[in-house]
């Protein structure tokens, strides 16, 4: 059973979160424990060595989260910590990921959310866990880069929003090395919904870490910043400032309003998708390529919008792809994802990714899976009402 600190002043969580949780509670999942401020929580876990995750409040009387945070560093527990802040407090946001926080959830706290976001954290410390323990037991680096991949796996969100208006399905397949690339979406204000497809250079432990990294920061600060171009530009000079390995990772961020199908964009030197019409008509998004993120500050990132008609399908993808080789060295090539798109017209978000996927690995036969193969389909469906 897992075990989770709380730590936050409002005398109604406790009872919102027992209520929220009282099944999983209830069948042994994990259990809750309370306190009210910092200087409650460091009581709490003397007599709680064996909590599991900390849920922390930042602004709280005697000692506030970002305190905490400090403090629960220097007593190197074997522990994550999640923050609960306003929405769009990026300032406090970055402090604590500086100061150790896993993840982060914002207030006014969706339920379902806060739920994933847990469920998510206890996966990622149980995967740290079982690393540690086979640590001993690893006699290779493949091995290593096993546990690496579990890693990595186990950030990559796989609860897909249920609306009416759109379809959504995303796909992974690692390939036998670590890699970097990532997806991710997570829901905006006004209703948006924010969508993030990249690539981290490299492969091994230190891409699967830098992308963990990246996004991090991508979604913390797609919170805080509208314009996706301004997004990814202070996404960059964050990534700049802390890259002494001198890594980079290419980046396409969306940003969808489910309600008109707009899409705006900006692209970070990462592989355009493509629009799939119903009637098998296949479009590249144009725009610049952009910098790849991490390499040089203060650079201007291209933007751009496209208006999504019902059932289009907005198609993001990785370099694993178009780039995938037969025996023979042959690249599977954009021009041909383009054809298997177009026989794609019609077909659910998770087909379309299905049929590329599966195309992709004919392609390649008996040859190795040289980098990972990532795909997100976004299926547009308008008002259905």
């Amino acid at each position: 059973m897992a075990k989770i600190l709380v730590v936050d002043d409002e005398p109604d969580l406790e009872l919102l979160l027992r209520q929220k949780f009282r099944r999983r509670i209830r069948t042994g999942e994990f259990s809750l424990v309370f306190a009210q401020n910092g200087v409650e929580a460091l009581e709490q876990l003397e007599r709680h060595p064996d909590v599991d995750m900390v849920l922390s409040d930042i602004n709280m009387p005697e000692m506030d989260g970002l305190t905490l945070l400090g403090q629960l560093d220097k007593l190197n527990l074997d522990i994550r910590a999640v923050i609960v802040t306003a929405y769009g407090d990026m300032k406090n946001i970055r402090t604590a990921m500086n100061r150790g926080a896993f993840d982060f959830v914002t207030k006014p706290i969706d339920f379902e959310d806060l739920d994933t976001t847990i469920q998510k954290t206890l996966d990622h410390l149980q995967v740290m866990r079982d690393a540690l323990r086979s640590r001993d037991e690893l006699v290779a680096l493949r091995q290593e880069l096993g546990v690496a991949a579990r890693m990595q796996e186990s950030i990559l969100p796989t609860h897909y929003p249920e609306d009416s208006r759109f379809e959504m399905h995303a796909w992974m397949t690692p390939a036998r090395e670590v890699g970097g690339d990532f997806y991710d979406f997570f829901q905006l204000e006004d209703d948006r919904i924010g969508i993030v497809m990249a690539d981290v250079s490299g492969k091994g432990i230190p891409a699967a870490f830098f992308m963990m990294v990246s996004r991090t920061l991508l979604k913390g600060t797609a919170i805080g910043e509208s314009d996706p171009a301004k997004c990814l530009g202070e996404v960059n000079d964050l990534l700049v400032k802390e890259n002494e390995e001198s890594m980079f990772v290419t980046a396409f961020y969306a940003k969808f309003q489910p309600l008109t199908g707009r899409v705006d964009f900006s692209n970070a030197g990462h592989n355009l998708p493509f629009i799939v019409k119903p009637s098998g008509e296949v479009e590249q998004i144009e725009c610049e390529p952009g910098l790849v993120l991490g390499i040089m500050p203060t650079f201007d990132y291209p933007s751009g919008s496209v208006q999504m008609e019902p059932g289009d399908t907005f198609f993001f993808y990785t370099d694993g792809i178009s780039e995938a080789m037969d025996e023979e060295g042959n690249e599977f090539g954009e021009k041909q994802l383009a054809e298997v798109l177009a026989e794609c017209g019609g077909l659910t978000a998770s087909d379309v990714n299905r049929h590329v996927v599966q195309t992709t690995q004919d392609h390649a036969g008996e040859a190795p899976q040289s980098d990972d193969i990532t795909c997100l389909a976004l299926r547009y469906l308008g008002d259905t009402s």
